[in-house]
């Protein structure tokens, strides 16, 4: 399975206005080679190199259709679509906003095929999607980008 991320390469600078300093939208997201089987796609972005010592999770996304062959830039997730808390406190994608003058952090898509389709409250955090995702997944992939200020 391959996620893609179309509007900047892997490893590179994420553009400013998928950042807090731009738009604060999501890209252009390509999904290829999902397995048979899958019942359910998760999306979780987060930033490993967060400054106050925890992975700061930006975005938190389950029960996409396994189908899905792309996440449209500014994406509106359908109902049926769940969107979890982020570390900012809300249920949406919060762009990449490290502290002024750090280097660049890393911001890693990760995209895992589940055999289930979730059945946990809107309002889970990342953990909650990942203890309630264990022993389900069945692939996964995942790109980065960086963004620094």
């Amino acid at each position: 399975m391959i996620i893609r991320a179309l509007s900047f390469c892997e490893s590179e600078q994420i553009p400013g206005r998928f950042t807090c300093e731009g738009d604060n939208i999501n890209p252009l997201l390509s999904i290829d080679g999902v397995p048979d089987g899958a019942r359910s796609l998760v999306l979780i972005m987060d930033d490993p190199d967060a400054t106050r010592g925890e992975t700061w999770d930006h975005w938190v996304v389950w029960n996409i259709p396994p189908e899905t062959r792309e996440i449209p830039e500014g994406w509106s997730a359908p109902a049926d679509i769940k969107q979890g808390t982020t570390s900012f406190g809300d249920q949406k994608y919060g762009g990449p906003c490290p502290p002024p003058g750090v280097k660049p952090h890393r911001y890693v898509f990760k995209l895992y095929a589940l055999d289930t389709v979730l059945d946990i409250p809107v309002e889970s955090t990342k953990k909650d999607v990942e203890k309630a995702m264990a022993g389900k997944v069945i692939a996964e992939a995942r790109t980065v980008g960086l963004f620094g200020r």
